[in-house]
């Protein structure tokens, strides 16, 4: 939950999840749409994708042990260079090169880095693994992440606090705040979508997402595809509709503008007509919506459909 999430946000949510999946057996037995449901607004929907798989995995193929092993950790769903390393040291004190964004930037201003992010990945982690110690596997990362968390910080790091300042050549240059070096930030494009709100019998239709890609396996008010150049058209047999306001969210890489659109021809025909008749189609009571793993930008379009409409 922490990968990409603040821990002010993750806090209510972690204490939640562990209370209703305490260990990893109860997990891999709890559905995906459940655990879907519990991580919504948490985003970045593929880590509870595979933090599922990984817990089925875990419960059923190795009889609830976890590999010890970096390069055994390596092989379970979502477990990449970073959580593996970190298990094998926390969890197995082993010795491993752990580097988060904290431990990242730490290294940066040590060393001074002229290499910008994310180029200098490499180099981090080679400079890392330099100054990883052959003991104290535990305590090591984490005194590391640590220091970046509390001393190293980004934008105002208390230096005259920082135990290792003495050797710290950004600190020596009065540059703290420069590193770690960025690449210059490309322009985050806008898409635009439909979505429509079908209603029946105080019920709206909700279609699943493909279980790959952006927030795969995520619930929806179905839609269009999402687009660079203009607003989707509606499609052809859909001809008598209203047009509501645009609902907007950025994720990481582009910004959205949907609108929602609501067919006036009755639902079975609607339905027909935009080939909604796929897997994962469902007809959800509207006072039970957040019972369904709907992702935050279907919330707000659940919500502007259900104050506007």
């Amino acid at each position: 939950m922490l990968q990409q999430t603040t821990v002010a946000t993750v806090n209510g949510y972690f204490e939640a999840f562990t209370a209703r999946w305490p260990t990893v057996s109860d997990l891999a037995a709890a559905s995906l749409d459940d655990v879907l449901t519990a991580w919504a607004g948490l985003g970045y929907y593929a880590r509870a994708r595979n933090l599922h798989k990984c817990a089925v995995e875990i419960a059923e193929r190795r009889q609830g042990q976890f590999p010890r092993d970096e390069a055994d950790l390596l092989t379970l769903p979502g477990v990449g260079a970073y959580t593996a390393a970190a298990i094998a040291a926390i969890a197995f004190d082993q010795r491993a090169v752990v580097v988060d964004g904290n431990i990242e930037r730490v290294i940066s201003r040590w060393y001074a880095l002229e290499r910008p992010l994310p180029a200098a990945k490499p180099q981090i982690r080679a400079l890392t693994d330099r100054v990883t110690p052959q003991a104290r596997n535990r305590d090591f990362p984490q005194a590391m992440m640590d220091l970046g968390s509390g001393i190293c910080t980004p934008r105002s790091p208390t230096c005259l606090l920082c135990p290792v300042s003495a050797g710290c050549a950004a600190f020596a240059a009065g540059t703290q705040t420069d590193f770690p070096r960025k690449a210059p930030k490309k322009q985050r494009p806008s898409r635009q979508g439909l979505a429509y709100w079908i209603e029946r019998d105080g019920a709206v239709l909700l279609t699943r997402r493909p279980e790959t890609g952006l927030l795969g396996g995520m619930m929806e008010v179905p839609g269009s595809d999402w687009i660079d150049a203009g607003e989707p058209a509606l499609q052809p047999a859909v001809t008598a509709t209203v047009k509501d306001g645009l609902v907007e969210h950025t994720f990481t890489h582009f910004h959205l503008q949907v609108r929602v659109v609501v067919p006036e021809a009755n639902p079975d025909a609607t339905i027909a007509a935009l080939a909604l008749k796929k897997k994962g189609a469902t007809w959800a009571p509207i006072e039970d919506l957040d019972r369904y793993a709907l992702p935050t930008i279907m919330k707000k379009i659940v919500r502007h459909a259900l104050k506007n409409i």
